[in-house]
């Protein structure tokens, strides 16, 4: 039994890549329509075709761009920037397409890396950077840019659901759902309208916190266009549009 990220399981279905779009998803109300509509039910079927069995979608939250050395407000703000990405090709295609200089690495190089200056910044979700108080590591810049999305899957490998009693399906399925939903509410703790605690926390420790008005992040928009379309085919022009459709119609 497993619970993924859809960007440590993209290399194998790519189709996941689609949260990893850049700037698809505005806010939660859209990623909410792709998991829970008619992009999700696909990526399911995909997941079962593979032999693994999808039991209820949870979340890490939006990823942010944090650094050591500015603000960032515009793309021009990235240029040469040494900016440590997880390792997998559209976040390589999407900073490098800002003007920085993606690295790839493993979290335990990356920390020492940021600490030293040797790699200037990151991108993760806000809760993750809470954790591991990222503003002892010299990352005092935070942009919020929602730019892509880190969901998770409960999921388990077809032969053990197989040889589950139709009683047992039930209860592990609910169970799923249940812990989904759970770690949904806990990834948007603090980052919600009507609740912006855990980003106040971060202010309070000294923290710049830069939120992006519409214009400001649709420049960013633009500048990631390329790997957008790029990406498009990769991912399947048909699951794009129907994603773009259901964000359009939400």
């Amino acid at each position: 039994m497993a619970v993924g990220s859809t960007i440590n399981w993209s290399p194998q279905i790519a189709e996941l890549n689609i949260f990893s779009m850049p700037f698809l998803m505005p806010d939660y109300e859209a990623l909410d329509a792709l998991t829970g509509g008619p992009v999700g039910e696909r990526l399911f079927e995909l997941i079962r075709e593979n032999g693994v069995v999808p039991l209820a979608w949870a979340e890490n939250g939006f990823r942010e761009v944090t650094n050591s050395r500015r603000p960032i407000r515009t793309p021009a703000d990235m240029e040469g920037l040494k900016m440590r990405v997880v390792g997998s090709p559209i976040f390589n295609d999407i900073f490098t397409a800002l003007g920085a200089n993606p690295t790839q690495m493993s979290w335990a190089d990356a920390q020492p890396a940021l600490t030293t200056g040797a790699v200037d910044g990151q991108e993760n979700p806000l809760t993750i950077y809470s954790v591991l108080n990222m503003h002892e590591l010299g990352q005092e810049h935070i942009t919020l840019w929602r730019y892509v999305a880190d969901p998770l899957i409960f999921a388990l490998n077809e032969q053990i659901w197989d040889s589950f009693s139709e009683e047992d399906r039930e209860i592990v399925r609910e169970a799923a759902l249940e812990a989904g939903a759970h770690g949904i509410e806990l990834a948007r703790k603090g980052l919600i309208e009507g609740d912006q605690s855990l980003i106040e926390e971060l202010e309070g420790y000294g923290v710049t916190i830069v939120r992006l008005g519409d214009e400001e992040r649709q420049d960013f928009v633009d500048a990631t266009r390329p790997v957008y379309e790029a990406w498009r085919a990769t991912i399947g022009k048909d699951l794009v549009e129907l994603a773009e459709k259901t964000i359009a119609e939400r």
